[in-house]
């Protein structure tokens, strides 16, 4: 039973560790399916955390913490679709500068608001999402497998895991099953013939990045009052470009998206698991080696190593209505 003890730890862990990977891929997925590049994910979910953080903490409120967090991400969304879109800039340059713009402002504004060096003060339980207790927990525990595995992977997760895995039928049915998703999937491969149509491009990529921008608050918040109990300095570190990695990964498919940030979250769980562990035949390996393996992924999926991930043809590219 010790190998199924460990399986089980390690497989909650990667659920909740997948959980900000998977609403930013998500996030991205929207937004460059519209034809917007957004290299701002990390900062957007940085802000988020930072925002829900304090609201939470000033008012006691895990959702307010939720609604500031999707507020204060939406408004740096716009801020990248009124740069990319409506003045025609380059799409990589404002994403970049709101990740270092927020990386600043929420040092600075934390240092400033709370004195705790970038940081927010550690925030109750009644102002954090709590596990939720799913029915029949007591009655399957002692099941062999089956038990430990419904009441520690599958019961005991906070509201936002929850939401993120429907999100991914959500996403799948919205872009494949509905017109604003036939649109949004047009303007990101033919925005001229979309704007033929009679179909406005501008306003189909501005919906487009206001639902990053609700899905990286969706992630912030994960971060910093879910899964956390304060807002921490960069405590996004580098999630955004993961998720951006597992996007390409995935080829821009919902579904896909998901079992890429799995595979992320294992390999995070994996690390943590392994640290002061022994290796047969080696001893023990330094835990920065096991901590480096979604990044050194995170490389070898941008160089190409997956084969052939075509973007949508549009990508990147502003548009210019004919005239």
């Amino acid at each position: 039973m010790e190998f199924v003890d460990i399986f089980i730890s390690i497989l909650g862990s990667t659920i909740r560790l997948s959980i900000p990977l998977i609403f930013t891929a998500l996030a991205g997925l929207f937004s460059e399916r519209a034809g917007v590049f957004d290299i701002g994910l990390e900062g957007k979910m940085l802000a988020a955390a930072f925002a829900s953080a304090c609201a939470a903490y000033i008012t006691g409120s895990a959702w307010l913490g939720l609604l500031s967090g999707i507020g204060v991400s939406v408004a740096f969304a716009l801020v990248h679709g009124f740069a990319s879109i409506t003045n025609r800039g380059n799409q990589i340059i404002s994403g970049v500068a709101i990740n270092f713009i927020v990386a600043g402002l929420t040092i600075v504004l934390g240092q400033a608001w709370f004195g705790q060096g970038g940081r927010t003060p550690q925030l109750p339980n009644t102002a954090r999402f709590s596990p939720i207790t799913l029915p029949g927990v007591d009655a399957l525990r002692d099941v062999p497998v089956l038990g430990p595995l419904y009441a520690n992977v599958i019961s005991g997760n906070n509201i936002l895991t929850y939401f993120a895995f429907a999100a991914v039928p959500i996403s799948w049915w919205i872009l494949y099953r509905t017109r604003f998703g036939l649109r949004m999937r047009a303007v990101g491969e033919n925005p001229g013939a979309v704007d033929t149509a009679g179909i406005s491009v501008t306003w189909l990529r501005y919906r487009a990045v206001i639902c990053a921008g609700i899905l990286c608050g969706l992630s912030g918040t994960y971060l910093a009052i879910a899964q956390s109990a304060a807002f921490i300095k960069d405590m996004s570190a580098g999630k955004g470009y993961i998720a951006l990695a597992a996007l390409i990964f995935a080829k821009w498919k919902p579904v896909p998206v998901m079992f890429a940030c799995l595979l992320f979250g294992f390999l995070d769980a994996f690390a943590n698991f392994m640290q002061g562990k022994s290796v047969p035949l080696i001893g023990e390996v330094p835990v920065q080696i096991f901590q480096a393996l979604p990044y050194i992924l995170t490389c070898v999926l941008l160089a190409g190593f997956i084969g052939v991930a075509r973007p949508p043809k549009a990508g990147g590219v502003p548009y210019v209505k004919e005239r």
